[in-house]
């Protein structure tokens, strides 16, 4: 699994110059302090776990900011690919950043790709703390004895086995997002098709990250 994180730029220089020096990159401080954030396309009020930052790099690039830690003044949009594509196409970053703004046009799958490398980052770390397990028996025992916070199945796994689990996960939340590639790359395997997450201490980060890559992919509902 590609365990690189997201992309670090110095940022957008916001801050007066200092005194005989350069101008000084630093954080929106409005950023921090309000638990909602406006989206620059649809205009509507979100909490911020439903919308993606952007920033405008000191070369004029947007470049996404999906920990929320680069410096300069951030601009939000909602975690769903058709906003994203609309803010891309109409550059709607350069209208709220009031200055050019260059917007790539791989940006919409950067994302995408960049989303689902943090949920498993995050499932392999879970992993790595006894949190998590993959495989079919050892999800259906966690399951069993109701150490199950979070299924996850694979869109490309077999369907008998996974209806087999999801009856069994009754009351608990089930993801259908990743390809079993991908859920083998966060447990050191060429493919895993079922994994379940315990409670613990990554779990809700891991559901706040699926709520916004689900933005970009179609789940496997299980039909």
């Amino acid at each position: 699994m590609n365990l690189s994180g997201d992309m670090t730029v110095a940022g957008q220089a916001t801050a007066p110059a200092r005194s005989g020096g350069r101008p000084t990159a630093r954080r929106d401080e409005s950023d921090e302090r309000s638990p909602t954030r406006r989206c620059i396309v649809t205009r509507a009020v979100r909490a911020r776990a439903e919308l993606l930052r952007f920033v405008v790099g000191p070369d004029g690039v947007v470049v996404p900011d999906l920990a929320e830690r680069l410096p300069g003044r951030g601009l939000w949009v909602s975690s769903r690919r058709d906003v994203l594509e609309k803010a891309c196409a109409k550059n709607a970053f350069a209208r709220a950043a009031r200055s050019p703004a260059r917007v790539p046009a791989d940006l919409v799958d950067t994302v995408e790709a960049r989303l689902a490398d943090r949920c498993l980052r995050l499932v392999e770390l879970a992993r790595r703390a006894g949190e998590a397990v993959g495989g079919f028996e050892k999800v259906q025992e966690w399951l069993r004895t109701g150490r199950v916070k979070l299924l996850l199945v694979a869109v490309d796994g077999a369907p008998g086995s996974k209806e087999k689990l999801r009856r069994l996960a009754k009351g608990v939340p089930v993801a259908g997002l990743f390809s079993a590639a991908e859920l083998g790359s966060a447990f050191g395997r060429e493919q895993v098709v079922n994994a379940a997450v315990a409670h613990g201490g990554l779990v809700r980060r891991l559901q706040a990250e699926i709520f916004r890559l689900s933005g970009f992919r179609t789940a496997d509902e299980g039909k």
